[in-house]
């Protein structure tokens, strides 16, 4: 018997142009790195109906946020555009806030990376910053215009999730965003900082959720070996969220039938 858990992903979308029609499609890290670690990953459309969307998330064993190269919408977050601010398609954008509050809701394990952590904690009542060079004081770079793979330290909360992935102290890490997680969601506790305080981790203060966000994208070919166990600690959890669950529902079972 296969027990290796289902890992659901949200893909990408990109709308119809003048000479292309529209399409779905996933960095292939995402999958690979849940097949690497352990999990079956599927990928999830942009679907239209919440009620299909909860129907494919009730079969499922966890669920992966992926990021984007564009950004969430600053007018939604009632803000004045950047320049530099390219927002992702609304389809996806609209998708994305939609899972996010059914992941929550559900408390489906949930390892969110990039603008999938932006989003999650949107749902989960936190806020952004629109670009950081200018909304945070004495800011590292956290984005290079010209290369991909920029790297930098971030620090490590001792006792988290992350603690328990890389030990404790400094790692260096891919860094590709100009929006970052301004109030952290009373959800989530902080679990790594860039060295200007940008929150770079953070993971879920509840003992019935197994939630981890990353704002580095260990999926990427800028990652170090190190970050494929951020996959395998996200296969861990979810194994060990079904089996709490399974505890919990036996426990019930067997009071209602005393």
């Amino acid at each position: 018997m296969n027990d290796k858990p289902i890992i659901a992903m949200n893909a990408d979308f990109r709308p119809a142009k003048s000479e292309t029609f529209s399409f779905t499609w996933m960095h292939t890290g995402y999958y690979d790195s849940v097949s690497q670690s352990g999990g079956v990953p599927i990928m999830l459309p942009p679907m239209a109906e919440d009620d299909d969307l909860r129907r494919v998330l009730e079969q499922i064993d966890g669920l992966v946020l992926t990021g984007c190269k564009l950004d969430l919408d600053p007018i939604r977050l009632g803000f004045e555009p950047h320049p530099v601010t390219r927002p992702m398609p609304p389809r996806r954008e609209e998708f994305d806030r939609r899972l996010a509050k059914l992941a929550y809701e559900m408390k489906i394990p949930t390892l969110a990376i990039g603008s999938g952590m932006q989003t999650l904690n949107l749902i989960c009542g936190g806020s952004l910053f629109q670009h950081l060079s200018e909304d945070v004081y004495k800011s590292l770079c956290h984005r290079d215009a010209v290369e991909n793979c920029l790297r930098h330290v971030i620090e490590i909360v001792p006792g988290t999730k992350m603690d328990g992935i890389y030990g404790p102290g400094e790692i260096r890490v891919n860094s590709d965003h100009h929006m970052a997680i301004d109030q952290l969601a009373p959800n989530f506790r902080v679990s790594a900082t860039a060295l200007d305080g940008v929150i770079e981790a953070y993971e879920s203060i509840s003992e019935d959720w197994w939630c981890l966000g990353t704002q580095f994208h260990p999926e990427s070919e800028s990652s170090s070996a190190l970050d494929m166990q951020v996959f395998e600690a996200f296969i861990d959890g979810v194994k060990d969220q079904q089996v709490s669950g399974a505890d919990i529902l036996s426990f019930d079972q067997a009071r209602r039938a005393a």
